[in-house]
């Protein structure tokens, strides 16, 4: 009887059977950037760098907002000062779009966090509660359309105090005479201060959530860790209602 030997397989023809039964991905393991973000872990943790990110934004904002309180010179200069941040090394408005571009990043990645978080949340229980939680937070509950006025009032604010595109009485190069000109008007007060309402119910709770995020957050000073998000929310909003409030009683003008 003769012996048949089956030839052996070309070291190709090896490899393309095994790549054919790899499962897809497996020859590219995700990074532990994507890992990160695909986990509710890694969304929170974003939502609350984010948040403290535009956070430490807000009280720079309000402290130079504020000058407008020390009249009309002061207050443009440093609407000039801002656009000469960082000369002669950077170039006029360099700095400014830096920080812009870093709070845009920021403010994507926190919307971006928030609606998948939302929609994880929405998918972990498709049947709604039969009785809602009474002790719910106000805040927590308008979370959702709080991030919606807010956004929405971002691009009006931008129009309104950067493009000049809807601010009838505009003139560039005189933020002070822009701002008050902005809140004589009752629909750019009411806009303003609507929108400053849905920042301290948005910071009320975003602030505690990122204390418990990034593991602050403590049995034994959960109650001053409280009293500090609670108290810096209020100042925020107060300090920024406080601009139209000031026009509208001529305390500003």
């Amino acid at each position: 009887m003769a012996l048949t030997t089956k030839p052996a397989p070309e070291p190709g023809a090896r490899k393309s059977s095994e790549s054919k039964d790899r499962p897809r991905g497996a020859a590219h393991p995700p990074s532990l950037v994507a890992l990160l973000w695909r986990s509710t872990v890694g969304k929170k943790t974003v939502l609350a760098v984010t948040g403290l990110i535009m956070i430490t934004y807000l009280v720079a904002h309000l402290v130079g907002n504020l000058k407008i309180f020390f009249g009309a010179e002061e207050f443009n200069d440093y609407g000039h000062w801002l656009r000469t941040l960082g000369g002669p090394v950077l170039h006029y408005e360099w700095a400014l779009w830096i920080l812009r571009v870093v709070l845009v990043v920021a403010v994507v990645l926190h919307g971006v966090a928030a609606y998948q978080l939302s929609r994880r949340d929405i998918a972990a229980r498709p049947v709604a509660y039969v009785h809602k939680r009474r002790r719910t937070s106000y805040a927590t509950r308008t979370m959702r359309w709080g991030g919606v006025i807010l956004g929405l009032f971002v691009v009006w604010h931008i129009l309104d105090l950067t493009t000049l595109t809807v601010n009838e009485n505009a003139q560039t190069g005189h933020p002070y005479e822009n701002t008050v000109a902005t809140f004589s008007t009752w629909y750019g007060n009411a806009i303003y201060i609507t929108a400053m309402v849905a920042l301290g119910l948005h910071l009320r709770h975003g602030m505690w959530s990122a204390v418990q995020t990034l593991g602050a957050a403590s049995a034994g000073r959960e109650r001053a860790l409280r009293v500090v998000t609670d108290t810096s929310a209020l100042v925020l909003t107060l300090g920024f209602v406080s601009i139209p409030v000031a026009v509208m009683t001529g305390v500003v003008n």
